[in-house]
């Protein structure tokens, strides 16, 4: 179902997820949006995905807890996903978190597809 906060496009044996989310959300927004996101990932079975997030300046605790969601979700798959995109403020709020360990992350969506060999 498409979204105005995301876009799913397939490139290859890839798909890639585009997020772009407001600053500022209710959580009844935000529990909507988590459950169509992770639902995009238990309904497109590849392997390889990339989350691009170059829409997204800020990410606070209930997103970064939804990119760790998602990358579950493609673990348990035997699955590979990398971000990019992540803009100087997020890189710094990833960084912080200690987040940097749990995914791999290129700058660009190109990077992200080679680095998939995609």
């Amino acid at each position: 179902m498409p979204d105005e906060y995301f876009v799913l496009t397939e490139v290859g044996a890839a798909n890639v997820l585009s997020l772009s989310l407001p600053e500022f959300m209710d959580s009844e927004e935000f529990d909507r949006i988590n459950e169509q996101v992770l639902q995009i990932f238990e309904t497109h079975n590849k392997t390889y995905w990339v989350l691009d997030v170059t829409g997204l300046n800020y990410a606070g605790s209930s997103v970064l807890g939804l990119f760790v969601n998602m990358r579950q979700r493609v673990m348990s798959a035997r699955g590979q996903l990398i971000l990019c995109g992540l803009s100087p403020q997020l890189l710094r709020i990833f960084r912080t978190c200690c987040m940097e360990r749990l995914f791999k992350i290129t700058r660009t969506r190109a990077d992200a597809l080679k680095s998939l060999g995609k």
